[in-house]
């Protein structure tokens, strides 16, 4: 597969905290994602009650969405600043405690406990922290991680997923050669081999 010159394209942590810092947030979405709401009947399979997992959350209206349709909500993002924006822009109380399996991490939840956002980076996850999923809303998380680190990603994300889960993966299609990411192109055939 021709992923052009973004093979080796890294993008450190601190870029991301400093898109967040500055407002340079142009892959959030105010009103959600349409695929979302046509594919919802994909990701809930006729199940209610589920817990949905949101990587690399950012501050994704649907993850209040979801947990008004009484959902559990589970997310992770490295800018604590782009969590506590969700939690103020829906007006949502919540608390915020120390994970203790992970030096400096916080996990900021609603007081209702349907909404839980993890401050920390997705690698530092597993599902002793954070259990397993019904269902997974990947909207920009595997065209985010650097190319290198897919197959790291991706094998975590299989061991957050419960046996029945579905998952709802946003790719984007373009000539890798025109634009060095992220998003990142990742090619059908990849996503096919990683996730298997």
């Amino acid at each position: 597969t021709d992923t052009g010159s973004q093979k080796d394209r890294m993008v450190a942590e601190e870029e991301w905290l400093r898109k967040w810092e500055t407002g340079n947030i142009w892959f959030h979405k105010e009103r959600g994602h349409p695929l979302l709401q046509k594919y919802l009947d994909v990701l809930l399979n006729g199940r209610s009650g589920l817990r949905i997992f949101f990587p690399l959350c950012g501050k994704a209206v649907e993850m209040k969405w979801l947990a008004d349709m009484g959902h559990s909500v589970v997310g992770v993002e490295v800018s604590e600043k782009a969590l506590k924006e969700f939690f103020a822009e829906h007006s949502l109380p919540f608390c915020e405690e120390p994970v203790p399996e992970i030096s400096g991490a916080k996990k900021l939840q609603t007081t209702s406990g349907n909404i839980a956002l993890y401050c920390c980076s997705i690698y530092d996850l597993s599902s002793s922290i954070v259990g397993k999923f019904d269902g997974v809303w990947d909207r920009g998380a595997l065209v985010a991680v650097n190319p290198c680190d897919r197959q790291r990603y991706v094998s975590l994300m299989i061991t957050l997923m419960e046996k029945n889960s579905s998952y709802l993966l946003v790719t984007v299609s373009y000539d890798p050669n025109k634009h060095k990411g992220p998003p990142f192109y990742v090619p059908e055939s990849e996503i096919k081999s990683l996730f298997g």
